[in-house]
């Protein structure tokens, strides 16, 4: 069965995702694009892939069912980060963009990102639409013989073109690289394996780069995720190399994750709110922001003090982009490192924002640490962290369970409000939150917390775990 989940359809490379699925999910895109295009006009998408294995032709084959079914492919003849995709769907005017991505997913797993013509994720309704098509091939699949990926290339049905070269020229004429090489920095880049592979390294020569090389399984890295319990090696080169910064981007390259010269790691709520606060106070940007139920209240606590109109939604960066597509929207993001700003597409851009944070270092003459100090300093400190637990579907039943009892105490710490915007949120005195919700893209549930220390945001953790 195949299923759109948070971000896109994912699934267990050769058990779920097959490429007889992929072809009903492309064959399904291509009926849903001759739906929404106006008669005489034929639909053009552009497709791009990331480093996982055989993502490069299982993004051919999609490539394939589209051209066949009169829909002009736009296709990387490398591999490309989704941002790279986002961006070029919105220039090129095509009508959709998809990415064979897994994102942050263990290796075992390939997927099926959609984007809108608007350079960022399709949004809820568009995923609707697009999962109705496909249950309904997926109940009586076409037997369709298709001609080869050179047929189509020789037809100018498949064109091939460099994602990355406008999308470079494009991100220097957004961030002042003066600034940053004025710094003379010492940068450390982790790709992780990943679609970032030579990104950051094309703008700044001079930083370093470490798992940099293609490996589809990720080498040591259990998971490309830019989050602490995948960095060891990131941290350790920081704080061996003596660098100012260590940066670190997921399998698409759409996250970003940053370590501090002492090797710290750097949360996605402090970026986020670092980014904020230069946008508004520096750049002296309008309009309103947007969070996901998952982020920091330091952002509640921001809006709050600067009049500021705040949009909180759902986990998954289609309800932020949506918004910014709708609202003018200064910075808009989530919990797990993804975030976009008004001053580039409305997707999120792990490479883009990891620039805007060397500007911000560059241009208030302050390292990160410090920048988190100042946060701590103004918001009083928030600490956070976030545990992942795989379920089978008893104790799924079990938690969902317990959780909508609505308990009045977690442990020793009173609850005092609830939140039902997405899985289970619970508020409790002194300042911190629990939020329990089932993962969207995997077989698990995730606990997240925020208190003033890290033994608070433990206890909490510990406390939400015994909810079964």
């Amino acid at each position: 069965m195949i299923v759109f989940g948070t971000d896109g359809w994912r699934g267990v490379i050769a058990r779920d995702y097959t490429f007889e699925n992929l072809r009903i999910v492309a064959l399904a895109t291509a009926k849903y694009l001759h739906k929404i295009v106006a008669d005489g006009k034929r639909p053009a998408v552009v497709i791009g892939y990331d480093t996982r294995f055989m993502s490069r032709e299982f993004a051919e084959e999609a490539a394939i069912v589209l051209a066949s079914n009169d829909i002009t492919v736009h296709l990387t003849d490398s591999v490309s980060s989704t941002p790279q995709v986002s961006f070029h769907t919105k220039q090129k005017g095509a009508d959709l963009g998809i990415v064979i991505t897994a994102s942050h997913n263990p290796p075992i797993y390939n997927g099926y990102k959609v984007k809108g013509d608007f350079g960022g994720p399709a949004t809820p309704e568009q995923i609707a639409d697009l999962e109705v098509i496909v249950k309904k091939i997926e109940k009586r699949p076409p037997s369709v013989k298709y001609k080869d990926f050179d047929h189509y290339i020789a037809m100018k049905q498949i064109r091939l073109f460099s994602a990355k070269e406008s999308y470079i020229r494009y991100l220097k004429k957004k961030i002042d690289l003066d600034a940053i090489n004025k710094a003379g920095f010492k940068i450390v880049y982790d790709p992780m394996h990943g679609a970032g592979i030579g990104s950051l390294s094309e703008i700044l020569p001079k930083a370093k780069e470490i798992h940099n090389e293609f490996n589809p399984s990720f080498g040591d890295i259990d998971h490309p995720e830019p989050i602490m319990e995948c960095l060891g090696g990131l941290v350790r080169t920081v704080r061996s190399g003596k660098y100012d910064i260590g940066i670190a981007t997921d399998g698409d390259a759409d996250r970003l994750g940053a370590v501090d010269e002492d090797g710290n790691f750097v949360d996605s709520h402090r970026i986020f709110m670092i980014l904020l606060k230069y946008l508004v106070e520096v750049k002296k940007k309008k309009g309103s922001v947007a969070k996901t139920v998952s982020l920091t209240s330091m952002v509640n606590k921001y809006c709050e003090k600067k009049n500021l109109n705040l949009f909180e939604t759902a986990v998954g960066f289609k309800y932020i982009s949506k918004l910014m597509t709708n609202e003018k929207i200064i910075v808009g993001g989530e919990e797990s490192g993804g975030l976009g700003t008004m001053l580039h597409i409305p997707e999120r851009d792990g490479v883009f924002n990891a620039l805007l944070l060397l500007e911000v270092m560059a241009t208030q003459k302050k390292s990160l640490k410090r920048l988190c100090l100042d946060l701590d300093e103004e918001f009083g400190v928030h600490r956070y962290a976030r545990r992942d637990v795989k379920v089978t579907a008893q104790q799924k039943k079990a938690i969902i369970s317990a959780c909508e009892k609505n308990p009045k105490d977690l442990g020793k710490f009173k609850v005092i409000k609830h939140d039902r915007k997405d899985g289970y949120k619970f508020f409790v005195e002194g300042g911190g939150w629990l939020l329990i919700r089932p993962s969207g893209t995997e077989p698990l549930f995730r606990f997240y917390a925020e208190f003033d220390s890290i033994a608070k945001v433990n206890e909490l953790l510990d406390e939400g775990m015994k909810l079964k």
